[in-house]
C-alpha cells in the first residue's frame, strides 16, 4: 500500500516543523512509544507501541505509521496499524479511527498527541466509533471474549521475537555474562540431544 510521497506537496515551512517534532520524538519519546524517521520521507513516520500493561495488548509490540496528506496539518494524519490487532477502532486494514485523528483534530496538535491518543486507545477503546463491529459489539457485550481474541492476536502478531539470531550475531547481545551462559545452555542442550540419541540407538 503505497500512499506516495507527500514531501512536494507541503511547504517548507512545515516540513521544518514536523522534521523538527520527529527529531524531538526520537530523542526523547512517549513512554511506551518509539518512532523511526524515514531520512528520505519525513511524512512517512512509522512508531510502535508497546501494549500497555492491564489491557488485553499487554507485551505486544505494535508497528504503526502515519500518513501525512499534503493538506497537513489543516487536516489530520492518517493512521495505520501495520500489526495485526484486534481492536474495535481497528479495520481489518489497519487503519485507526480516532475521533482525534477527524473531528476533534486542530492544527496545533501534532505528531506526539496522535501517537499518545493512539495509546490511550489500546487502554479504552471506544465501541461507538468502531472499524471492527465484531470487536465492538464484542467489548460491549462480552468482555472476557473480546479480551481473549485481544490476547490471541497479540500473542500471534505482536510478541517481540526472542532474541533473534541476526542481534546475537551482531553482537548486540554479547555483552554481558548472560549471553555466555545461554551459550553455555545451548552447548548443553545439544550434548542433552545427542545423548538422548544414543539412548534411542540401544533401545
Amino acid at each position: 500500500m503505497s500512499m506516495g510521497s507527500n514531501l512536494e506537496n507541503l511547504s517548507p515551512q512545515v516540513i521544518r516543523q514536523i522534521a523538527k517534532e520527529v527529531a524531538d520524538l526520537t530523542k526523547d519519546p512517549p513512554e511506551g512509544i518509539k518512532v523511526f524517521p524515514n531520512e528520505e520521507d519525513i511524512t512517512d513516520i512509522q512508531a510502535t507501541i508497546e501494549g500497555p500493561a492491564g489491557t488485553p495488548y499487554a507485551g505486544g509490540l505494535f508497528k504503526m505509521k502515519l500518513v501525512l496528506s499534503k493538506n497537513f496539518p489543516s487536516e489530520p494524519p492518517k493512521g495505520f496499524f501495520t500489526t495485526k490487532i484486534f481492536h474495535p477502532n481497528v479495520a481489518s486494514n489497519g487503519e485507526i479511527c480516532v475521533n482525534t485523528l477527524k473531528r476533534d483534530w486542530t492544527t496545533d496538535m501534532g505528531i506526539k498527541q496522535v501517537l499518545l491518543t493512539v495509546k490511550c486507545l489500546l487502554i479504552v477503546p471506544n465501541p461507538e466509533s468502531a472499524l471492527n463491529e465484531e470487536a465492538g459489539k464484542l467489548l460491549l457485550e462480552q468482555y472476557a471474549d473480546y479480551s481473549m481474541r485481544a490476547k490471541i492476536f497479540t500473542e500471534i502478531h505482536a510478541k517481540p521475537p526472542k532474541l533473534s539470531e541476526e542481534a546475537v550475531s551482531q553482537g548486540k547481545f554479547s555483552e554481558g555474562p548472560m549471553a555466555k551462559k545461554h551459550a553455555g545452555d545451548k552447548k548443553l542442550l545439544d550434548k542433552k540431544k545427542k545423548d538422548k540419541k544414543k539412548v534411542l540407538k540401544r533401545l
